[in-house]
């Protein structure tokens, strides 16, 4: 759809050139004494005639060149347009400035709890659960309140001890024994004036009070009334969510717009138009090899409503929740999103020369940002760049550009090096299709035949192939494990010196380079998972699979 839309834009500017030609200067009077030079097309300007006609490209009539004129530029780069073609393409142009580049990351995550502000409650003695004061899992208590009843005879028998101490007359060991129990009844955790409290009264109270020691939310419950517990099990886990934090992903690519202490403005859809803004306070300094990103997190004031029928606090904990952080760089060479193209996966932009003269310009772009471009090269401050209408250049500068002659042919390496290189490719190409078949025997034969063609191939590329002349050594072993382990480096580097042979010569396009990134699965000893080989027949075998996965795999080209 892409290459459609493309092909469209090209043939509009074409069309417009064409018509725009109809009505270009070899339509007006020669000027009074000037003479004709040469007719010329405004867009192609190497073509020339003595006489007037139409452009052999696009059919624009050619404008006349008078004497004293120096016609249109004929660098094939170079856009020209008259002022009624820049106003109907729709061009306009801003200059390169110095300015701070904007960037906001928009991130998703959670609303978590701090949870070192939990606290978890556990039996101090061996007893029954007599009494839940607090049954359910999300109950709001405060600091101090009961939230069940324990009967335990162990804690009965010495605080029976305690009371029968505290009627004694007092004396030094007396007083010793006693605070050796009173220590050991509040560690099962009795409080000081409880203690007294009973101690006052004569009684033995029959049960022991578990009290919340936090104000905040049970996240656990662990028991029912009746239940015989044991000394440290966990009854209930009380959480703080006073305060909340809001934890989200920032992916490596993102990291360098995230600092410590920015702020970030949270939303979430159970507050609707509401926005938080708070600071971020920990960047998690491991990555995710996973997903390559960094756990981020800041901190939430979490307030207590009061508004009937809803939940004490505003946030609720695992909330879905949104985040926008804003960073901004220092001042720097900036131009317009909409200024850089990518033609052939590199960036461009076209820079205007003079009044409807545009000439492409490669350039180095550095960080993103919503807007602008950091230009780390290829242009000057103050230069004039296109925004609008740079698509349109862009197709006609392609077709500005004359055929490539034939020398521009790829055709770089002499007869005998083309022979040496495709006999030793044909020979790893025959090892590979062994081991795609299972086939140990057929392997070995390949194997043997190397040596000879290694060497004809070093007599003709020297040093170039040295390390891939070291690797053909195989081991004489029937053993097809050890056969594709053995076979994995030199197929790598048989792959790397195709490739490179496929982009400097014709004769070597029938080669097909295939990769499948499960290798390492069936070759353990492999340094990576991804795993190439060599082909002189075009449909995929995968050599180290075999009938188990014959057709796993995808062509690399160069």
């Amino acid at each position: 759809m892409k290459k459609f839309l493309i092909l469209i834009l090209i043939a509009a500017a074409a069309f417009s050139g064409w018509w725009l030609g109809q009505r270009g200067p070899s339509h007006e009077p020669a000027p009074s004494g000037r003479k004709v030079l040469y007719y010329q097309s405004a867009m192609h300007p190497w073509v020339k005639s003595d006489q007037p006609g139409r452009c052999t490209i696009c059919g624009m009539a050619l404008s006349p060149v008078y004497e004293g004129e120096s016609g249109f530029d004929a660098d094939t780069k170079l856009v020209t347009l008259g002022k009624q073609g820049v106003t109907v393409t729709g061009i306009e142009t801003v200059p390169v400035v110095k300015q701070s580049i904007r960037r906001t990351i928009r991130v998703a995550g959670m609303v978590d709890d701090d949870d070192s502000k939990h606290n978890r409650l556990s039996a101090t003695a061996d007893g029954r659960i007599e009494k839940l004061f607090v049954n359910f899992v999300g109950a709001e208590v405060t600091a101090g309140q009961p939230l069940a009843s324990l009967y335990s005879p162990v804690l009965r028998t010495k605080l029976a001890e305690y009371q029968a101490f505290a009627g004694q007359p007092k004396s030094t060991e007396r007083d010793q024994l006693m605070a050796g129990i009173r220590e050991r009844l509040l560690r099962y955790g009795m409080s000081g004036i409880e203690l007294d409290t009973a101690t006052a009264r004569g009684q033995v109270p029959s049960e022991l009070k578990i009290l919340s020691p936090i104000t905040g939310t049970v996240v656990a419950r662990k028991v029912y009334e009746g239940q015989y517990v044991k000394e440290g099990e966990l009854l209930f886990e009380v959480a703080d969510f006073s305060k909340m934090w809001f934890v989200f992903d920032v992916y490596e690519r993102d990291l360098q717009w995230v600092k410590m202490g920015a702020e970030v403005e949270i939303s979430t859809p159970a507050l609707p138009g509401r926005v938080m803004r708070v600071p971020i306070t920990f960047i998690d300094p491991n990555l995710n090899m996973e997903t390559r990103s960094a756990k981020v997190r800041a901190v939430l004031d979490n307030p207590v409503t009061n508004e009937p029928g809803k939940h004490r606090h505003e946030l609720l904990h695992k909330l879905f929740a949104e985040g926008r952080i804003a960073s901004e760089t220092a001042p720097t060479l900036t131009v317009p999103r909409g200024a850089v193209l990518w033609p052939a996966g590199r960036p461009i932009v076209y820079v205007e020369k003079s009044a409807g003269v545009y000439e492409p310009r490669d350039v180095q772009v550095g960080v993103a940002g919503d807007a602008l471009w950091e230009i780390a090269g290829g242009l000057a401050e103050g230069d004039r760049v296109v925004t609008s209408g740079n698509l349109l250049l862009d197709g006609q500068s392609q077709i500005n550009r004359p055929p490539a002659p034939p020398s521009a042919q790829r055709n770089t390496l002499a007869e005998p090096q083309r022979k040496a290189a495709l006999d030793f490719i044909a020979a790893v190409s025959s090892l590979g299709e062994a081991l795609a078949a299972d086939k140990a025997a057929d392997f070995r034969t390949s194997a043997a035949t190397l040596a000879p063609l290694a060497a004809a191939l070093g007599a003709q590329f020297g040093e170039r192939v040295k390390k891939l002349a070291t690797l053909t050594k195989l081991p004489d072993t029937a053993d097809l494990a050890a056969q594709r382990a053995a076979f994995y480096p030199l197929s790598e580097a048989a792959a790397d010196f195709a490739l490179d042979l496929r982009r400097e010569d014709d004769g070597f396009d029938a080669v097909k380079i295939f990769a499948c990134d499960m290798a390492k699965g069936a070759v353990p000893s492999a340094p990576k998972e991804r795993g190439r080989w060599v082909q002189v027949s075009s449909k995929l075998k995968n050599p180290w699979w075999g009938a188990e996965m014959l057709e796993c795999g995808a062509e690399v080209r160069p």
